[in-house]
C-alpha cells in the first residue's frame, strides 16, 4: 500500500522511492500493519531493504499502540529474529515431520500443491493426497493446470528447466526421487475431476484440430507480443519445402549488429554444425549475409531446404555482437515463413510476414523457438521463447552451443500441457444444445450469433478461475 500511494511499483520487484506519509496516513498504515499476524514477519525478508526505508517513513517508535507493527521493523534490521512461513514448513520437512509441514500448508492451499511433489517423495502418503483433495477445491485454477503437467512429465522425467519473466533459463538433470505409481495417478485423477467441474458447459463445442496442439497459457511468461505467435511449448506444423526465418531490427540510438545464427543438431542432440557469418553455407542451408549497422532498419535471414536437411534438429538464434540489447533498440522481432519456387528471387519485406515474434528480453542471445523434423518425415516447430545472458559483446554460436542443446532438449522433451487437454475435459460436459462453443486459431466465418470463441489471444479465458 506504502508503494501504491508513492506512485511505485506494488510487486515490489522494483524499489520504490517511498514519499513522506503524513500523521493519519501513517497511522492507517501502521494499524493494518499491526493486524498482520506475527507468523507472517519473517516473509519481510524478502524485501529488507525496502522495510527499513518504510520504517524511516512511518516513524513507529511514535505510535506505541501498534506493537506488532513495530516488530516488523525490528525483523528488517536484524534486531529481531523471524523465521518465514516457507522456512517453518522447510524445517518441519527436514526434521521428518511432514504431518506438522501439511498442517501449516493446509492454509494456504496453493503453496500446499506447489509442494505437493515434495510431500509426496516424504512418505506422507494417504494423509497427504487427503489434504491434497481438500485442497484442490480451493486452489486457482492455474495451479491446478500448472500442477497437472508438472505431474504428468515426472511419469517419464526429463531434464528440468526454470525460466524467469524476462524469459532467461537453465535447465538441470532431474535428481529427485520417482513418485509412487498409484499416489501419481490418484493425484492426476484429482486435479482432472476438479477441472472439469469449474469447466463451464460448452454447449456444442466445436475445436479446430489445428489449435490442438498449442499450449496452454498457464502464465504470463508464456509467450513473447507479436503476430500469429503461440505460446511456450506449442507445436504447429511447418509446411512447403523451403523455409525462411529471419531477424529484423532497427537501432534506436548507436551502432548495432545482430547476428542471425543456426545451430543443428542429430536426433540426439549431438554432432553439431552452424551457419553463421563464420560459415554461410551448407549441402541444405544458405546464410543471406552480415549486416552491421541498422540505422534505416536491416534483416539477415537464413533458408532452409527441408527435404535436403541432414539433421533434424534446427535451432535458429539471435546474437548480440555489439550495441543495444533487444530490449533497447527501436525495433526487434523473429519471424518465419515459407516461400515456394514462384517467389523464389521476389524482393523479401520481413515487415509483411504475419508470423513475428518481437524480441524484448533482457539476455544477449535469442532462442525463439527450433525446428523438428518427426519420425514421419514430417517437420513441425515448438515456441521456445528464451534468452541466454550471453557476453557484453561478439557473442556467436560456436560459443553457447553445448547451453542451447541442453536447454532446448529440456523444452522439446517436455509433455506440456495444450489445448487438447482442455477440449477432451470440455467434451465431457458438452451438452446436446443451446449456445456454441468454438476454439481454433482463428475466428471462421458463418458462427451463429451469441458463439463462445476462443482463439490463442484469448486462450487464457479458458482457464478456470
Amino acid at each position: 500500500m506504502a508503494a501504491l500511494c508513492s506512485e511505485g511499483d506494488v510487486t515490489l520487484s522494483t524499489p520504490t522511492r517511498l514519499r513522506s506519509f503524513r500523521r493519519a496516513e501513517r497511522r492507517i498504515l501502521l494499524a493494518a500493519l499491526d493486524a498482520v499476524p506475527a507468523a507472517k514477519h519473517g516473509d519481510v525478508l524478502r524485501h529488507r531493504e525496502q522495510w527499513k526505508r518504510l520504517g524511516e517513513r512511518l516513524h513507529p517508535h511514535e505510535y506505541p499502540q501498534f506493537p506488532s507493527a513495530a516488530e516488523v521493523f525490528d525483523v528488517a534490521r536484524g534486531v529481531r529474529e523471524a523465521v518465514s512461513f516457507g522456512g517453518r514448513v522447510e524445517a518441519a520437512l527436514a526434521g521428518g515431520r511432514t504431518g506438522d509441514a501439511v498442517a501449516l500448508l493446509e492454509h494456504t492451499p496453493g503453496a500446499l500443491l506447489r509442494r505437493l511433489d515434495h510431500l509426496l517423495r516424504t512418505g506422507g502418503g494417504s494423509a497427504v493426497l487427503e489434504a491434497a483433495e481438500r485442497a484442490a477445491a480451493h486452489a486457482s485454477g492455474r495451479v491446478l493446470l500448472s500442477l497437472r503437467e508438472h505431474l504428468q512429465n515426472r511419469l517419464a522425467p526429463v531434464d528440468r528447466v526454470f525460466t524467469n519473466r524476462h524469459g532467461k533459463a537453465w535447465a538441470t538433470p532431474d535428481t529427485r526421487s520417482p513418485l509412487d505409481e498409484e499416489a501419481l495417478t490418484r493425484t492426476l485423477a484429482i486435479l482432472d475431476e476438479e477441472i472439469t467441474r469449474r469447466l463451464p458447459d460448452p454447449g456444442e463445442l466445436i475445436v479446430d484440430p489445428a489449435v490442438l496442439d498449442v499450449a496452454l497459457p498457464l502464465s504470463g511468461k508464456s509467450a513473447a507480443p507479436g503476430l500469429g505467435v503461440l505460446p511456450r511449448g506449442s507445436l504447429s506444423p511447418v509446411d512447403g519445402e523451403l523455409l525462411r526465418f529471419f531477424v529484423y531490427w532497427r537501432q534506436a540510438a548507436r551502432s548495432t549488429d545482430y547476428d542471425l545464427s543456426a545451430l543443428m543438431l542429430d536426433a540426439t542432440y549431438d554432432n553439431p554444425t552452424h551457419i553463421s557469418w563464420t560459415s554461410y553455407g551448407n549441402d541444405f542451408a544458405t546464410y543471406s549475409g552480415d549486416l552491421t549497422d541498422a540505422a534505416d532498419g536491416v534483416s539477415e535471414f537464413i533458408d532452409i531446404r527441408l527435404p535436403h536437411a541432414s539433421q533434424p534438429i534446427v535451432i535458429p538464434q539471435v546474437h548480440v555482437y555489439a550495441g543495444e540489447r533487444f530490449d533497447e533498440a527501436a525495433e526487434a522481432f523473429f519471424g518465419y515463413m515459407t516461400r515456394d519456387a514462384v517467389q523464389e528471387g521476389r524482393p523479401f519485406e520481413p515487415r509483411t510476414v504475419r508470423m513475428k515474434s518481437d524480441l524484448r528480453g533482457s539476455g544477449r542471445i535469442a532462442l525463439p523457438l527450433v525446428f523438428l523434423r518427426g519420425d514421419d518425415g514430417a517437420w513441425r516447430v515448438k515456441w521456445l521463447h528464451l534468452y541466454l545472458s550471453g557476453h557484453p559483446a561478439f557473442n556467436q554460436v560456436e560459443g553457447n552451443r553445448v547451453t542451447t542443446s541442453l536447454l532446448v532438449r529440456s523444452i522439446v522433451e517436455r509433455d506440456h500441457l495444450r489445448v487438447g487437454y482442455l477440449a477432451d475435459l470440455l467434451r465431457s460436459k458438452a451438452s446436446a444444445g443451446g449456445h456454441v462453443t468454438y476454439i481454433g486459431l482463428e475466428t471462421p466465418p458463418g458462427l451463429p450469433e451469441g458463439a463462445r470463441v476462443y482463439t490463442p489471444a484469448t486462450l487464457h479465458e479458458l482457464i478456470p478461475a
